[in-house]
């Protein structure tokens, strides 16, 4: 939950300690202390009008509860913010009927539920929600510890244009790069929903030639595809990732021949390090953890991966789903941020839940049903959020005072310690 630059021991000791990654930033410390004094889509006191403000600002809550964005985008374009979600009272604060988008640069979030839901509308109908997606020119962006489920697009995603610019380090430059998701919750993207494609249950897309991803320490579970998925000249790194009942498709890369046109192919970078996935009702039978698809070449650096069906027994680490030329390469050297290290993937299904998603010291109930969900392999695929528990309501605001001299402001750490919000003042 803090921020640091050195090695870490991987996700494991994620409750006290968040590696950035290539996402090197301070977010808005240093700036002015926002305060969110009401669940209000918009308005005054309202998180809209704090993250719309300029100038470096770190954003508090003296309230907690259900804001419900009434199927708008709630848009982060002015830089230098960090939204602190662990400050507000319980049960903290919750979106629900929308979805985030970053468009800028040097940006924190942490400890806020993501909930887009169908809300009763018609299959097919279009308006589908990410959770959060980023766009043109965003960079040094992390998002830490924070829930999203029931999207109608991707749960989290990496966007942007493709080709925006002269030349593909161009186009690198111009998309989002330089991004971490770490030890954040990702299950049940709405299949058969909104979506005007038709089965659209995703969990991550990194969009092409987005570089510099970090995907450290996150729990996917239930999403038919995108596990994650990494799209034509992607470069990046999924670290000690748990992921659990892909439907067709665990983590896979892609460079769709037709979306490039005449553009010359760049061949993609992944590393997969410490990662556990296992198998659920909804598996395809012997699905592997890796799946090469389209028409691009991926260099691959693979080590320490676990992947088991609903027995125990090993599953294929690679394989493929198209019959096109694409080629895994071997990468000789991992892709990674410098200094980041890695955690043995047996130990992933025990910590991991006991620490990802927003705030774990008081587990939301729909977060507590998915975690033992996976724990008692009894995960599924769904289309509708109503048949889970259905998006949460709008009720009455909870309330407290933020008090500056509680919270380390430079990473807002409780001064008394992480452990001091666990019960029984102890980290699990």
């Amino acid at each position: 939950m803090a921020l640091a630059n050195g090695a870490s021991d991987g996700p494991l000791h994620a409750a006290t300690f968040v590696h950035a990654g290539w996402a090197q930033t301070e977010g808005g410390n240093g700036g002015r202390i926002l305060r969110v004094t009401t669940l209000a889509n918009d308005g005054p006191g309202s998180l809209r009008e704090a993250l719309a403000a300029r100038g470096k600002r770190t954003i508090v809550f003296e309230v907690g509860g259900v804001i419900d964005l009434a199927g708008s985008q709630l848009r982060i374009s002015e830089p230098q913010v960090s939204v602190a979600g662990q400050t507000a009272p319980a049960p903290g604060i919750t979106l629900i009927r929308g979805e985030l988008m970053v468009a800028t640069q040097d940006v924190i979030l942490q400890h806020l539920t993501v909930r887009p839901g169908a809300y009763g509308r018609p299959k097919r109908s279009g308006k589908d929600h990410d959770g959060l997606s980023t766009a043109d020119g965003a960079a040094r962006v992390i998002v830490d510890h924070c829930t999203f489920s029931w999207a109608t697009d991707e749960n989290l995603s990496v966007g942007g244009s493709r080709f925006k610019g002269a030349t593909p380090d161009d186009w690198r430059a111009s998309t989002s790069h330089a991004i971490t998701y770490s030890h954040n919750l990702i299950f049940e993207g709405l299949a058969d929903s909104v979506h005007e494609k038709g089965e659209h249950s995703k969990g991550t897309l990194i969009h092409d030639n987005a570089t510099q991803i970090l995907l450290l320490g996150n729990v996917y579970a239930s999403n038919r595809e995108r596990n994650a998925l990494f799209k034509g000249g992607a470069w990046g790194a999924m670290v000690n990732n748990l992921i659990y009942n892909p439907g067709q498709r665990a983590v896979h890369y892609n460079l769709v021949a037709h979306e490039w046109g005449d553009k010359p192919w760049q061949v993609g970078r992944l590393t997969l390090v410490g990662n556990a996935y296992r198998a659920g009702p909804d598996t395809l039978e012997n699905l592997p953890l890796f799946a090469l698809g389209g028409a691009g070449d991926v260099q691959l650096f693979e080590a320490d991966n676990l992947a088991q069906d609903r027995q125990g027994r090993p599953l294929p680490i690679t394989g493929r789903y198209t019959s096109g030329p694409a080629q895994i390469i071997a990468a000789r050297e991992p892709y990674l941020p410098p200094g980041l290290r890695w955690a043995a993937p047996p130990q992933l299904e025990q910590r991991l839940p006991l620490l990802v998603g927003a705030r774990p010291w008081a587990r939301d109930p729909i977060d507590f049903k998915q975690l033992s969900d996976i724990a008692e392999d009894r995960g599924r695929i769904i289309d509708d959020e109503t048949q889970s528990s259905g998006l949460p309501q709008v009720g009455a605001p909870t309330r407290r005072a933020f008090v500056e001299a509680e919270w380390n402001l430079a990473d807002m750490s409780p001064k008394a310690g992480w452990a001091s919000l666990f019960p029984g003042g102890k980290l699990p």
